[in-house]
């Protein structure tokens, strides 16, 4: 395993030591939607009462998202792109949140890229999670891929969240074709 995949994933299980939910109502659903709303972000995308996908949030959104019930950030950017909140690992420390940065190189995403994403985000079980990254293509992309391989949800419906920000093409549809084929799964994203 390489360095950096051993570091996130260390970080990653270091917050597992709070309580988890154990049970989502409609009611936690429909507050996590209005909270989604209410992140100053591009490309805010409620998925379920645990997860949301969104662009870069101000620094002002990053400091109110333990108020929302948030336990974790994943930030799949590098973090020296021009519109990075600098110190956002500080913003979201302070709150006791747990926070991952996975630095993908926007035109070399990899496979392994989605495997780091994927032991992440499964290592934190129920928490409640927002992953990032600048516009929302990153981390739609990984979240669906998510959802269809571990979640075992249907492509097609999982989709429908991507295609609300982009369309992926070039090395972002390539890796959505390499995974869900490595997987068994057969959907061509359009």
């Amino acid at each position: 395993m390489s360095t950096s995949l051993s570091t996130y994933l260390c970080t990653a299980f270091l917050g597992l030591s709070t309580a988890l939910c154990t049970s989502l109502s409609t009611d936690a659903c429909a507050q996590n939607a209005q909270n989604a709303q209410n992140i100053d972000a591009p490309n805010v995308v409620p998925i379920t009462a645990q997860l949301t996908s969104s662009g870069q949030p101000t620094a002002k959104a990053l400091e109110n998202l333990s108020a929302q019930g948030y336990e974790a950030v994943i930030y799949l950017a590098p973090p020296h792109v021009s519109d990075a909140v600098r110190e956002e690992n500080i913003i979201v420390g302070r709150q006791n949140m747990l926070f991952v940065n996975i630095p993908i190189v926007f035109n070399k995403p990899a496979v392994s890229d989605y495997e780091t994403f994927a032991a992440i985000l499964q290592g934190l079980g129920n928490k409640k999670v927002l992953v990032h990254c600048q516009v929302n293509m990153r981390a739609s992309t990984m979240v669906f891929l998510y959802r269809v391989v571990v979640g075992k949800e249907d492509p097609s419906i999982a989709y429908e969240s991507v295609s609300k920000v982009w369309t992926p093409s070039g090395p972002w549809k390539q890796l959505m074709l390499d995974v869900l084929q490595k997987h068994k799964i057969n959907f061509e994203p359009y």
